[in-house]
């Protein structure tokens, strides 16, 4: 055995120690399914804004993002703007306004935030059901695991896809929204202290003398290379290869903040006064992360093209820099990185299955017929044995490693923010509420729009086909929302509402 082998292995037997003690206190908080989903409401503006952070970011900015960055170069900066840009102004559009309207609502997720807004059923489950492209999201994850099981612990791809898997599943099958954002709070502080930490070294491993010699001469290393690792914009890129694209990776990920697994940290806040505060931690934490985008240009700057693949670019470049110790630290922070937004996808779709379509739907309509309590007991338990299905439909597709997993883990992140992004900012900034049938036909041709133009290969790019196919889905409600009418039932229903505030 290694000793880098064996320094990863006691590291990451700590690290479970301290998860899995977190799961156990979390599994004990959690009674019910809004324990289960947002921890009951009560959670506090840091926590959660480490919690975001960890969650927005995973195990891809450790590993697939270098990895772009090893193989497309300066170009790949484009996706630290998108991403400290994007990312932030969706919170700030959407976070405020969506927990004020949910202080009246109590939704517990994004399907049942917008099928209680629209009062639509449809809405609910056809939202509910475009969440399980984050299977995708939580398949990427796991083949960060599995990498990570595979270069530093000696394991067949195979064995650390289901060892991840396993502890994953687990863990999220215990504890739900408690131990995800508790854990994911201390998995953001040790992203931030490696980030900077891999950012820092190149500095100094490459040092000429000033800041301004050092970056010159790491850019002339990629310029010997190829020349096109230097370009601002990289023909060889599949997201940064014009404005166009650029301009559709900010879009995306402007979108990817509402995402569902993030959504549910807002409505988590226990106070609608420290949203701010929340953001605030948010940005300066993903900030800290990001700036390991810089590894993987180090890692093509001081071992050129020899590696083995490129979401290992990072790795690569650590086990030639730093001692043994560094590199399994490394490693179990980029493992952190992984279950950090694993747990937050398994709990967003379990609650989907758990209170979107079981208890808003079918207890609530008398299609399921029992008490308030049993119905309760019976939720949790579907939210808890949803999660090894979806494990395993995850560990399914990503069976056969991918070239990158940030290819795989934006095929989910685009087909939710095409299907969903449309009755989200109508509900947050129209003044008058567009009728359900808009809402739901924005749904629809927002993931239409984005399976056509992705899968049908129109646009290569996930992210820039996600961002057009989510205008095409406002533009649908906005459009929609003007030409159809509400039902008879929903004005008679506005009309005993104003009555009964009248009175």
């Amino acid at each position: 055995m290694s000793t880098v082998t064996l320094y990863t292995w006691i590291g990451f037997a700590i690290f479970l120690v301290v998860m899995f003690a977190l799961g156990y206190v979390s599994a004990k908080k959690t009674k019910s399914v809004s324990d289960f989903a947002i921890g009951g409401a009560s959670m506090g503006p840091y926590v959660l804004g480490l919690s975001f952070a960890a969650t927005y970011l995973s195990a891809a900015t450790f590993l697939g993002y270098p990895g772009w960055s090893h193989d497309w170069g300066l170009s790949n900066l484009w996706l630290f703007l998108a991403m400290i840009g994007g990312g932030p102004i969706g919170v700030l559009m959407v976070a405020k306004r969506v927990r004020k309207l949910n202080t009246g609502q109590k939704s517990l997720s994004l399907p049942d935030w917008l099928g209680d807004f629209y009062k639509s059923d449809i809405l609910r489950v056809g939202t509910g059901l475009i969440l399980l492209f984050n299977i995708f999201y939580i398949a990427a994850q796991f083949v960060a695991g599995a990498r990570i099981f595979q270069f530093l612990l000696g394991m067949s791809y195979t064995g650390g896809l289901i060892f991840i898997a396993a502890i994953v599943v687990l863990y999220v099958f215990a504890g739900g929204a408690f131990a995800d954002i508790y854990t994911d709070a201390v998995q953001a502080v040790m992203m931030a202290i490696a980030g900077v930490f891999v950012f820092v070294s190149g500095i100094v491993i490459f040092w000429k003398g000033s800041i301004t010699a050092t970056f010159t001469g790491i850019t002339q290393k990629l310029a010997a290379q190829d020349g096109n690792l230097v370009e601002v914009f990289n023909p060889d890129s599949t997201h940064f290869y014009s404005i166009g694209v650029v301009t559709g990776a900010i879009v995306i990920q402007w979108a990817f903040a509402s995402a569902p697994h993030l959504f549910n940290k807002v409505l988590g806040l226990k106070s609608e006064k420290d949203l701010g505060k929340m953001i605030l931690t948010y940005v300066i934490t993903a900030t800290f992360c990001l700036v390991v985008l810089f590894g993987g240009l180090y890692s093509r700057a001081a071992l050129g093209d020899n590696i083995v693949a490129a979401d290992l670019a990072l790795m690569e470049y650590a086990v030639w820099a730093f001692p043994a110790i560094i590199v399994a630290i490394l490693g179990v922070v980029i493992l952190a990185a992984a279950m950090s937004t694993t747990d937050g996808l398994f709990v967003s779709i379990s609650t989907v299955f758990a209170n979107d379509i079981f208890l808003k739907v079918l207890v609530k309509r008398g299609i399921v017929n029992v008490s308030d309590q049993k119905a309760q007991k019976i939720a949790l338990q579907i939210s808890r044995m949803t999660v090894p299905l979806v494990g395993l439909i995850a560990f399914l597709i990503v069976l056969k490693p991918p070239l990158y997993m940030g290819a795989v883990m934006w095929i989910g992140i685009s087909g939710v923010a095409a299907g969903t992004m449309g009755p989200i900012l109508y509900a947050v900034y129209a003044k008058k509420k567009a009728p359900a049938r808009a809402a739901e036909l924005s749904m629809v041709v927002g993931l239409l729009s984005y399976l056509i133009i992705y899968f049908g290969g129109i646009i290569p790019s996930t992210m820039t086909a996600g961002a057009i196919a989510t205008f095409i889905g406002i533009a649908t409600i906005i459009i929609l929302a003007r030409i159809l009418k509400e039902p008879q039932a929903a004005k008679m229903e506005k009309v005993e509402e104003k009555s009964l505030k009248a009175n």
